[in-house]
């Protein structure tokens, strides 16, 4: 499965810095509550379920979506009936101030290719906005209205998809943002989020239906993916491609495997006062708060391309596989020495992506590459 961002720039603060063997992971929850009414909260819990506290209780009003800017320690938390997003430590999550007002409905945002905030609106102007990560307005990115807009994500291309709830549909957006209609106008009957699996068929949840419907790279239909979340909202994955779902009237997290099988709720229902998971978020949490010293390393050559020459491993001391990550954090592949000679990534957007690995002697390693076609 394609990962969503965990977190903006996580190869910096994270990936970078932090054992690539070991990764141990803390679970964020947003609580929507009595949808708008009170109580809101924002929870965290261990990797297992455990360990839960309330980490976010004040300046949430019917909480959305959750994102955390790791390069400034900040999460930010948008608010469906203030028309704010807020920022928060995302350490201790004590209330910062306001990064974005005047959104007409914030719900669902995220770090796109371009490295700006994506911010979709339910009510009144729905077109898409865009940020700066201090913040700062940059445009509509879209020209046209995407009403109750709730879930987004890329193709591999840079196209824009966005689910609208009330109208039941999936609409797609260019690179620049033109208006390329409806990428699925049936077999939805209340969709939220969305994501694109690596072979380019689109995850669909609908919180009506309580499944995740599956279609293909041309919107066809393929059938159900998940079945048994009710008010399905809320995604992230795991490395190992283990998917978490927020399931709204079960008031649990559960955990699939990367095919769609029900392992178990990750999170039970009801946990602290648990009423509406309509976000969930990973976050890596490393076992060792000792930052680990990265250097530049050439993994690949060239720097700028699609297809690209490994270095023999030897050359630089290193441990068997390396990462690749998008500008945004997003996870895109890992790749064993011995079994590649070559990294060929046509299938990628263009732009910024940084291949990491941990050195034997416990250094981070990095390369900065960009993929251009």
């Amino acid at each position: 499965m394609t990962k969503t961002v965990l977190s903006l720039t996580c190869f910096l603060a994270v990936c970078f810095f932090a054992p690539l063997t070991a990764q141990n992971f803390d679970i964020y929850i947003s609580d929507g509550g009595n949808f708008n009414n009170p109580p809101w909260q924002i929870l965290k819990f261990d990797e297992n379920g455990e360990n839960g506290e309330v980490f976010i209780s004040d300046h949430v009003d019917w909480p959305q979506d959750i994102l955390f800017l790791e390069d400034d320690n900040t999460v930010l938390i948008s608010s469906l009936n203030t028309n704010r997003i807020s920022k928060f430590n995302a350490t201790t999550g004590a209330f910062i101030g306001e990064f974005a007002t005047g959104i007409s409905g914030p719900t669902r945002f995220a770090i796109g290719p371009d490295d700006l905030l994506y911010v979709l609106q339910w009510s009144n102007n729905t077109k898409v906005k865009r940020y700066n990560i201090d913040g700062t307005f940059v445009d509509d990115f879209t020209q046209t209205n995407t009403s109750s807009a709730i879930g987004l994500d890329w193709d591999a291309a840079g196209n824009l998809y966005v689910s609208s709830f009330n109208g039941k549909y999936v609409r797609k957006y260019s690179t620049t943002g033109e208006d390329l209609g409806n990428f699925i106008s049936a077999n939805l009957t209340g969709p939220t989020n969305i994501w694109f699996g690596d072979n380019g068929d689109l995850f669909v949840l609908d919180w009506s239906a309580g499944n995740v419907k599956r279609f293909d790279s041309n919107g066809n239909f393929l059938g159900i993916f998940i079945t048994g979340v009710p008010q399905a909202e809320g995604v992230d994955f795991f490395p190992n491609g283990d998917i978490v779902l927020g399931a709204g009237a079960a008031q649990s997290v559960k955990l699939f495997s990367s095919d769609g099988t029900f392992i178990k709720d990750v999170v039970s229902a009801g946990s602290l006062n648990l009423l509406l998971p309509n976000a969930v978020r990973l976050r890596e949490n490393s076992p060792n708060p000792t930052q680990e010293i990265f250097q530049d390393v050439t993994f690949v050559t060239p720097s700028v391309g699609v297809l690209f020459e490994i270095a023999t491993p030897d050359a630089f001391n290193i441990l068997r596989s390396f990462e690749v990550h998008s500008s945004s954090g997003m996870f895109v592949s890992k790749t064993n020495f011995i079994d590649s000679t070559s990294w060929d990534a046509s299938n990628l957007a263009d732009g910024i992506y940084y291949i990491t690995a941990k050195l034997s002697d416990g250094k981070i390693a990095r390369q900065k590459v960009v993929v251009q076609k």
